[in-house]
């Protein structure tokens, strides 16, 4: 053994002696590089901020489209690019003033001109759910570098807000100034966030580097020299490479099942935070007997929700008390919702009076046969419509499941080519930004297609209300019209767990929903290596 000593010895001073002549021959160079590798399930569908929708859109087109103002985890919100912003006394002109030091990774100045623009050929073109909240904007101008105003045509006590956090500013000297909606954006990027994009390889890897000056962090520039989200066919292979050391950080939320496992794995941490949207079982009203009211009360009153939040969930679902306003939101939230009752004998009770028989005895209404899409790789929805299908038959109503890949199953719901779809929002912060789209017959995701003028009535009250103050009462009525029509049966409101390797990082900056978690872009730039 002293011999075997004697020898380890002299190989660590001959190895020490080498490393200090490679050191001199080397002195001054780089140091190496730093990566961060970020895990999805799904590929980018579009590199146009102004257009892409998908979460992975979202992630990956955050870390160089900066937005307005950020996120809390009670929906409110503060600055980011903005500084200040308000209303004039009459409430028909809205302004922001913003930051005067950031800059496009070309060495272009971020200005107002940048919001501006974007807001313009957003309004002109009729892109994505922000169009629908500029329908109220008469114009916009950029009356210096850092100042923007809006002319409204009525007074609208959320607009700003909603701009402030929805919107991505796009660089108007790369953005076309006509067609934005078929700009592909695929190539020659350009970037005020705090990592730029270099390339791509579908279904495997979209690589950036970091930006040298993002003023929104601490130290004017990202920890890490490089970041890479790399593509993984589910979350259980992200896990794997999360305990093997191949990946540092996963974006997707871990199902409860996957999380109880990466909690005990050494040098793997869990963030929680919580969710400002809801999940829920959408019911297309343009379909046979789902646009009958009895029906979709039967469907409400046959799902097992103290079952899903408990089973599926792990106890990190909280009720939402069939409300479209989240519990979470302390300003918005209703005191008086009540969660529709699980009651399959209730459910009975509704169809026989609807009409509905079993002529051939077999447990099931005759024609009560309904298809739920589902994304496939969301393993807490992919169990909880099995508890839904489960329930459903003992209401005597037949659930198919039909699981598909997620942008395959985006689009259905896009194109409202579902019965049921089972899903989630992502942010629902505001009441009077959100309910018009989800409700209006108009509205950009009105996925099951409701058309009530009642509701439309209600819709233009709470938009043009003066204050939230004057929206909240409004908000609640739609809230309680929408409950008893059922048309959205909201089941629950996620607290959301992610995993990150925290041997290895640290400075993690946890913001609420899916959409932000821990890889929003401020939490990306201030993530560092441990020591």
């Amino acid at each position: 053994m002293e011999v075997v000593k004697n020898h380890a010895a002299s190989r660590r001073l001959a190895l020490l002696a080498a490393t200090s002549v490679l050191g001199l021959a080397y002195a001054g160079a780089a140091q190496a590089q730093s990566l961060l590798t970020v895990g999805t399930t799904t590929d980018v569908v579009n590199f146009n901020p102004l257009v892409g929708n998908s979460k992975t859109d979202t992630w990956v087109t955050n870390l160089m489209y900066p937005r307005l103002m950020q996120m809390h985890d009670d929906g409110t919100t503060s600055a980011l690019v903005a500084t200040d912003w308000g209303y004039s006394e009459d409430g028909l002109t809205a302004w922001f003033e913003i930051r005067g030091d950031m800059t496009w990774s070309d060495g272009t100045p971020l200005t107002a001109a940048d919001i501006a623009f974007t807001v313009t050929v957003v309004k002109a073109e009729s892109l994505g759910n922000l169009a629908a909240k500029l329908g109220g904007m008469e114009a916009v101008n950029a009356v210096s570098d850092t100042r923007v105003e809006f002319t409204l045509r009525s007074p609208d006590a959320i607009f700003l807000d909603y701009i402030g956090f929805w919107m991505p500013i796009v660089p108007s000297h790369v953005f076309p100034e006509t067609g934005v909606k078929d700009f592909a954006n695929d190539a020659n990027w350009v970037s005020a966030g705090p990592f730029v994009m270099t390339g791509f390889e579908r279904g495997q890897r979209y690589s950036f580097v970091k930006v040298e000056n993002y003023p929104l962090v601490e130290n004017g520039s990202a920890h890490v020299d490089e970041l890479e989200y790399r593509v993984f066919p589910d979350l259980n292979a992200q896990a794997l490479a999360l305990r093997a050391g191949e990946l540092d950080v996963i974006a997707n939320p871990i199902p409860p099942a996957i999380g109880r496992t990466l909690a005990t794995a050494p040098g793997i941490s869990l963030v929680e935070v919580p969710s400002l949207g809801w999940a829920h079982l959408q019911y297309n009203l343009s379909r046979d007997m789902l646009d009958e009211l009895a029906v979709r009360q039967a469907l409400a009153h046959a799902v097992d929700y103290d079952a899903i939040r408990a089973i599926a969930l792990q106890g990190l679902g909280t009720s939402t008390n069939s409300s479209v306003i989240s519990p979470a939101l302390a300003f918005w939230a209703d005191p008086d919702a009540q969660e529709y009752a699980f009651d399959p004998a209730l459910s009975r009770q509704i169809l026989e009076d609807a009409g509905y028989t079993d002529a051939n005895g077999d447990g099931f209404y005759d024609g009560l046969t309904f298809s739920v899409i589902y994304d496939q790789a969301a393993g807490e929805v992919a169990n909880w419509v099995q508890i839904v299908k489960d329930s459903s038959a003992e209401a005597g109503i037949r659930i198919e499941l039909s699981g598909m890949e997620r942008n395959t199953y985006l689009q259905r719901a896009r194109d409202r080519d579902f019965d049921l779809y089972a899903g989630s929002w992502g942010v629902m912060e505001a009441p009077p930004s959100y309910m018009p789209l989800i409700f209006r017959a108009n509205g950009n995701i009105n996925y099951g297609n409701i058309n009530d003028p009642v509701i439309e009535e209600m819709l233009d009250r709470l938009v043009t209300a003066p204050t939230p103050d004057a929206a909240r009462p409004i908000a609640h009525e739609i809230a309680r019209y929408a409950a008893e029509n059922v048309y959205d049966n909201v089941l629950y409101y996620q607290t959301f767990q992610f995993a990150y390797n925290s041997d290895n990082w640290e400075g993690v900056v946890p913001q609420p929903s899916d959409l932000l978690s821990i890889i929003n872009p401020l939490s990306l730039a201030s993530i560092k290596p441990v020591n």
